[in-house]
């Protein structure tokens, strides 16, 4: 059977993550993502083993476990809250930030900039953050871009100094970019304009 078919559930608890994460077509394929989503719902003790494929040298991999990885820690995609709390991701916090400098996939650095502001963090780890997030406005993604915008407004809870700045470029890029970082940047400059959305907004 072509393992792109797999059933959703059909990935077994002892079945390697890289192995699982490595069926796909391309690296933007999503291939079996859905079902570490599950796995890691009834195994989530498997969370540091998705965690380290991020690095992996096949941009598929480590694209895909990003993908896992932030639908594990979206609240917005789940009715119940987020299946993984992105607190159990604070042990790698400092590696994220590094990964995130690193980053060339595309897929690894749209997922790496919605899940790391999840994440608690001193001033200084935001804007180091930040600042990569920022570079990334330029990439020839607007996929990427349109993310760097909901990252840098997600990190001004952490760092409420930078709302103003982020504030203005949002307004900046609400009347240009692509269509998307439009309509995004418009949504963003909404939900940071009310102190109480902009404390929990981080889904």
């Amino acid at each position: 059977m072509n393992e792109f078919k797999r059933k959703p559930g059909s990935v077994t608890r002892a079945e390697p993550m890289r192995a699982i994460l490595a069926a796909g077509r391309h690296p933007l394929d999503k291939g079996r993502v859905s079902e570490i989503v599950d796995l890691l719902r009834m195994h989530p003790r498997r969370l540091a083993a998705l965690v380290e494929c991020l690095w992996d040298e096949d941009p598929g991999v480590a694209s895909r476990a990003a993908d896992a990885l932030e639908r594990l820690t979206s609240v917005r995609k789940s009715a119940t809250g987020p299946v993984i709390a992105a607190r159990r991701l604070e042990p790698w916090k400092e590696a994220l930030i590094g990964l995130m400098i690193e980053a060339e996939p595309k897929k690894l650095r749209w997922n790496l900039a919605l899940i790391l502001p999840r994440i608690a963090l001193t001033v200084a780890e935001a804007r180091r953050g930040s600042a990569v997030l920022r570079s990334w406005l330029e990439d020839s993604s607007s996929i990427v871009k349109t993310a760097a915008l909901d990252g840098l407004a997600a990190f001004t809870r952490h760092d409420p100094a930078s709302l103003p700045q982020v504030s203005e470029l949002l307004r900046i890029h609400s009347r240009s970019g692509t269509a998307a970082m439009r309509a995004r940047s418009r949504i963003l400059l909404k939900k940071l304009s009310s102190v109480d959305t902009r404390r929990s907004f981080i889904a």
